[in-house]
């Protein structure tokens, strides 16, 4: 049996119908070098999503690979529950020193679990500080966070979560300014000013709120819905005047992805939590890590039997290889002034956008720094979702890629292109002439 089958009879594949799979053009991936995939057949593929949204630099880049290999030869894994190890320390010195406003940092092992560790975090400050009632948690929709049990509460996208709402904690919802999907009665700014006066509404009329959770900058899962210029700033501004905690989940969002190296600086919004993920080791292993600003972490300091320390921990936090990779990849953006590069990217990714935002069923193009979200439409008055008799567009979409030399992974009719950072332009504009291409190509069909 070849390795096409066997993947089908033994692995459960994440987000995925597994009986459409059975009949999917399924690629083995083999190797990888730079920004491209290589199959067990030698082909090769242009990696679209950055391995989901994480890579960095490509693959197999020699300055953080020589480094992992120096770490696993000398210690491989060693708890932080009552020992620690150097990459551990050195990398949440330069974690703080970047993430302005934060004092330490908690580590963990993904997205999800960072989340979780700050929601955590802010319930337990308001019990430590003597306000037990704030317990309660406010989001935006169409935001996501993971997948865990808080994540899903706080980040609840009704397609992927109504199964599991049972499980759920009760979360009050403001609006996302999706202004593309704004009431038709509104303009722009109108809008916009809903949903930040949507959102005081909730947190004058509640005072047992613990935190406000968003993504920083973007919403990637919900539909790459980019904020609009000062909308962060303002929740933040509010967070502060309603006594309320201000948590900011930039795994997907934070190094680089959105054309700073930490989103909230741009945004000017200094969290009390933040997370990070993803890119922090270049998508080369999992390590997430939340860091709280230093009034939230004296709130945790007492006498052992006031039970005022947090209660969280996993067994490969600070793990040494990941700690040590983080710090060979935050190493090299400075030494390839990766931000600076992503800035010049930018403007080629703009100019490019405009030829395909006006391609018939293209309804919205929404971009900033690396992160490309393409909403197509059936209509563009109608703004209706696109569909493809017989076919799920989605499926669609990667079949097409993947005939193409690429691989995309889109969120239904909205089509990511999120390639690794350090991709060529050369190779940005293969993925924007392929993105045009399947468009050209659907059309056809609609």
């Amino acid at each position: 049996m070849n390795l096409k089958d066997l993947d089908r009879k033994y692995v459960w594949h994440p987000y995925t119908q597994m009986k459409d799979w059975r009949n999917f053009d399924v690629r083995v991936i083999e190797k990888a070098k730079g920004s491209w995939l290589i199959d067990s057949e030698g082909k090769k593929f242009l990696d679209g999503v950055a391995s989901m949204w994480c890579n960095t630099w490509g693959h197999t880049r020699k300055e953080i690979v020589n480094v992992m290999i120096e770490q696993v030869k000398k210690l491989q894994h060693s708890t932080l529950f009552g020992l620690a190890n150097e990459p551990s320390i050195l990398l949440a010195q330069m974690l703080v020193r970047e993430a302005r406003g934060m004092s330490k940092v908690f580590y963990s092992d993904n997205g999800s679990t960072a989340v979780e560790v700050a929601l955590k975090i802010a319930m337990q400050y308001w019990r430590n500080v003597g306000k037990s009632h704030k317990t309660k948690f406010v989001a935006l929709e169409n935001g996501y966070h993971g997948d865990t049990i808080g994540a899903m509460s706080v980040g609840y996208i009704p397609n992927f979560f109504a199964n599991y709402k049972k499980m759920l904690f009760a979360v009050e919802r403001a609006p996302s300014p999706y202004l593309y999907r704004r009431p038709k009665s509104m303009s722009k700014d109108d809008f916009v000013s809903h949903c930040i006066d949507s959102m005081e509404k909730l947190l004058k009329n509640h005072d047992d709120i613990a935190a406000v959770v968003m993504e920083s900058g973007a919403q990637l899962a919900g539909g790459a819905i980019i904020y609009p210029d000062g909308y962060q700033k303002e929740i933040k501004k509010l967070c502060e005047r309603y006594d309320t905690l201000f948590i900011l989940d930039e795994v997907a969002t934070g190094f680089g992805r959105l054309g700073s190296m930490i989103e909230y600086i741009e945004q000017r919004s200094t969290p009390d939590i933040v997370a990070f993920g993803k890119m922090l080791t270049g998508g080369y292993l999992p390590l997430a890590a939340t860091l709280a600003s230093e009034e939230i972490y004296n709130a945790f300091l007492g006498e052992f039997g006031d039970y005022k320390h947090l209660f969280h921990g996993h067994t490969f936090a600070g793990n040494p290889i990941a700690c040590a990779t983080a710090i060979a990849n935050l190493q090299l953006y400075r030494k390839e002034r990766l931000v600076e590069s992503i800035g010049k990217k930018s403007r080629v990714i703009e100019k490019r956008l405009r030829e395909i935002e006006r391609m018939e069923i293209v309804g919205d193009v929404r971009h900033k720094g690396m992160l490309v979200g393409i909403e197509l439409v059936s209509d563009k008055r109608s703004k209706k979702p696109c569909k493809v008799k017989n076919e799920k567009i989605n499926y669609l979409i990667m079949k097409e890629s993947l005939k193409r030399g690429v691989f995309l992974r889109p969120l239904g009719h909205i089509m990511l292109l999120i390639p690794p950072l350090a991709i060529s332009n050369k190779e940005l504009d293969l993925l924007l002439d392929v993105a045009a291409e399947i468009i050209k190509h659907i059309q056809k069909k609609v």
